[in-house]
C-alpha cells in the first residue's frame, strides 16, 4: 500500500509537470499534450508592393457560401501615377498610421504600454507596436466591398480634412475617407476615435452612382503573419492566432496550423459575436452589430500570412441611394474589465484555457486585493495567503496523514529489509501496521489532488494578465512578467522545494527515494527561465507549506527533521 500511495503521489507530481514541459513539446515541434498553441515560427514575408494580398481566390462566391474578399491581384489598379500615402493621428491611447490605399489601418502604437519590458535587455520606452506593416512583421486591418467590380482595401481613397489628433478638451475624433467611383459605386470609411477608448467606431457608407441596382458585400479582415511573439520561451508559450466567437459555440481558437492543412473548425455563419487575431496580452477584433448576418472565414493567404474576418451582404441599394453598416475595431490589451464592456465574451480573448471556470475568480479576487495595496507583487503574496487559508483544514488532514507516515517510517524500513524476501508476509505485515497505528496511506494524497486545478489556474491568471507587464514588485523585481535579472526568486524556490521535499517521508523504495529528490530539483530550474509573477507565487505557497507542515509535526510530536535519500547506494 505504501508503494500505491507513493505512486499515486509521483502520478499527481508528475500532472504538474506535464502541463508545464507540454510547452517544451511544444517548443520541439511536437503536438501538444493539453493546451493549443501557436504554429512554428516562420519568417513572415512582405509583398513586392510591401502590402499583404487580400483573402480569397479567383472567384467572389456570393455570402453564405464561406465568401472572402478577392485576391489582391483581381481588385481594380490604382489610379496611374497613384501613390499610396500614409496619415498619422494620435489620441491618448493611440498612435494610429492610416493607409490613403483603401483607407486600411496599417499600424497602431499603444501609447500606454512600452514596447519593451522593464527587465528585458532593450530599456526603450518607445510604446507597444501592435498593427504594422514593413519589414518581417505584417499585422493590418482591412475592409472594402465584393460581390462586384467595387471598392476595396486596394482602391485609392482620398482623405478628407486633415485629422491629426485628439486635442485636449476633444472627446472624439474622425477620420474619414472616400472612395472615387468604382463599378458605380462609392464607398466612404469613417473612423471614430473616443478619448480613453481601445474601441474605434468604423462607419461604412455604400453609395450607388451608378444606373443600377447593386447588392455589395461588405468583408472586415485583419491580416498578420503566423510568426510567434520573440517573447516567448522554450519552458512556456501562449497562443497566437485567430479566433472566432458566436453564442452558438463560444470562444473558438484557430491554429494557423490547422488554417495550412484546411482542418480549421469554427462557425462559419451568424448573427452575433466577433473575429480576432490574438497573442499574448494583447489582440484585435472586428465587431459587427448584434443581428447583422455575417459568414465568418479564415484562411492562409500567401506564404506565411493569415487572415481572419467576417462578411456581411448588403441589401439591394438602387440608384441614387445608400446603405450603411457600423462595425467596430478593438484594438488593445487584454484588460478584462475593460474587454467586457465592449461586448459580450470578448474578454475571452485573454485565454485561461479549460481552466476558465476557476481562473476568472481567481482574478477578479486578486484585482480586488492589488485595489486595497496597490502592488501587484503584494497582491499575488496575499492571494496565495487566501487560497492556502480557504484549504488549511483540507492540507491539514494531509500533513497528519504525512507525519504518521514518517513517524513508523523507520518501523517500514525495517519490515521491507526484514521480509523482503517474502513480499505476501510484507504485505500482510504492512497492512496490520497501518491498521494498529491508524495510518491511510492515501490520506496525503486526495487533499493534494483537489487543490492542483486551483493552483494551475493560478498559474494561468498570472501568465495571462496584462497586468503584470511592467508591474514592479520590490527591489530589483520591476517587472513580474520577465524573469527576474539575477535569479535570486528561482534560487529562493529551488531551496524551499527542497526542504519541503525533505519534510516528507521517504518512500521505502531506495529508487524512488531519489526520484522524489531529482524530480523538484528539476522543476526548479524550469523556472529559472518563468516570470517572476508565476515565481513569487510558487515561493509564497511553498513557505506556507512548510511552515504548516512544521506546525502539525509538532503538534504530533513528530521530529522536524530532513529525510535524506542515499544516493551512493
Amino acid at each position: 500500500m505504501n508503494d500505491i500511495r507513493r505512486s499515486i503521489l509521483w502520478v499527481v507530481f508528475g500532472l504538474s509537470m506535464v502541463l508545464i514541459w507540454d510547452k517544451w513539446q511544444i517548443h520541439n515541434g511536437h503536438k501538444p499534450t493539453f493546451f493549443p498553441s501557436a504554429a512554428p515560427a516562420v519568417t513572415a514575408p512582405a509583398a513586392s508592393n510591401g502590402q499583404p494580398a487580400a483573402a480569397g481566390s479567383g472567384s467572389v462566391p456570393a455570402a453564405g457560401q464561406g465568401a472572402a474578399p478577392a485576391a489582391a491581384g483581381e481588385t481594380p489598379a490604382a489610379a496611374p501615377g497613384a501613390v499610396a500615402q500614409r496619415h498619422e493621428v494620435t489620441t491618448d491611447v493611440f498612435k494610429l498610421v492610416f493607409n490613403s490605399e483603401g483607407g486600411s489601418l496599417i499600424g497602431a502604437e499603444l501609447l500606454k504600454h512600452a514596447e519593451a519590458t522593464r527587465q528585458s535587455k532593450d530599456q526603450s520606452e518607445k510604446p507597444f507596436t501592435l498593427l504594422t506593416q514593413g519589414g518581417e512583421h505584417i499585422y493590418v486591418a482591412q475592409t472594402g466591398l465584393i460581390g462586384g467590380n467595387f471598392p476595396t482595401h486596394k482602391t485609392p481613397m482620398t482623405l478628407v480634412g486633415n485629422p491629426t489628433a485628439l486635442t485636449d478638451g476633444q472627446n472624439e475624433l474622425q477620420v474619414r475617407f472616400e472612395s472615387a467611383e468604382v463599378g458605380g459605386v462609392k464607398l466612404v470609411k469613417t473612423y471614430t476615435l473616443t478619448r480613453g477608448r481601445y474601441d474605434i467606431g468604423v462607419q461604412h457608407e455604400v453609395l450607388n452612382a451608378g444606373g443600377q441596382t447593386v447588392t455589395p458585400q461588405l468583408y472586415l479582415q485583419l491580416v498578420r503573419d503566423g510568426s510567434k511573439l520573440s517573447s516567448e520561451t522554450p519552458f512556456y508559450s501562449t497562443f497566437t492566432g485567430p479566433a472566432v466567437y458566436t453564442n452558438e459555440k463560444k470562444y473558438q481558437k484557430i491554429e494557423f496550423a490547422n488554417i495550412e492543412k484546411n482542418k480549421a473548425e469554427f462557425i462559419k455563419s451568424s448573427s452575433d459575436g466577433y473575429v480576432a487575431m490574438v497573442q499574448h496580452y494583447f489582440a484585435s477584433a472586428w465587431l459587427l452589430g448584434d443581428g447583422v448576418a455575417r459568414e465568418n472565414f479564415a484562411r492562409k493567404i500567401d506564404n506565411n500570412l493569415f487572415a481572419v474576418g467576417s462578411i456581411t451582404a448588403l441589401t439591394a441599394i438602387e440608384p441614387g441611394q445608400s446603405k450603411g453598416v457600423q462595425a467596430r475595431l478593438f484594438l488593445g490589451p487584454q484588460e478584462e474589465k475593460v474587454l467586457e464592456t465592449i461586448a459580450p465574451g470578448l474578454e475571452l480573448v485573454k485565454d485561461y484555457g479549460w481552466l476558465t471556470i476557476l481562473a476568472k475568480p481567481l482574478y477578479w479576487l486578486l484585482e480586488k486585493i492589488h485595489g486595497f495595496v496597490g502592488n501587484w507583487g503584494w497582491a499575488i503574496v496575499l492571494l496565495v495567503v487566501l487560497i492556502k487559508a480557504a484549504f488549511y483544514w483540507l492540507n491539514a488532514s494531509a500533513y497528519r496523514s504525512m507525519a504518521k507516515m514518517k513517524k513508523i517510517n523507520p518501523r517500514i524500513m525495517e519490515m521491507r529489509e526484514r521480509l523482503k524476501g517474502n513480499p505476501q508476509a510484507m504485505q500482510q505485515e504492512m497492512m496490520k501496521m497501518y491498521r494498529e497505528e491508524k495510518v491511510n496511506p492515501l490520506g496525503g494524497c486526495f487533499p493534494i489532488v483537489i487543490q492542483i486545478p486551483v493552483f494551475i489556474a493560478l498559474y494561468w491568471v498570472l501568465l495571462s494578465s496584462v497586468e503584470m507587464r511592467n508591474a514592479p514588485w520590490l527591489g530589483w523585481i520591476t517587472d513580474l512578467s520577465s524573469p527576474d535579472p539575477y535569479f535570486i526568486l528561482p534560487l529562493v524556490m529551488a531551496v524551499t522545494t527542497m526542504i519541503q521535499t525533505a519534510l516528507n517521508p521517504l518512500p521505502p523504495d531506495p529508487l524512488q527515494a531519489k526520484l522524489m529528490w531529482l524530480m523538484p530539483l528539476m522543476f526548479s530550474v524550469m523556472f529559472f527561465f518563468f516570470p517572476s509573477g508565476l515565481v513569487l507565487y510558487w515561493i509564497t505557497n511553498n513557505v506556507l507549506t512548510i511552515a504548516q507542515q512544521a506546525v502539525i509535526n509538532k503538534s504530533m510530536g513528530v521530529p522536524l527533521k530532513f529525510s535524506m535519500p542515499n544516493f551512493k547506494s
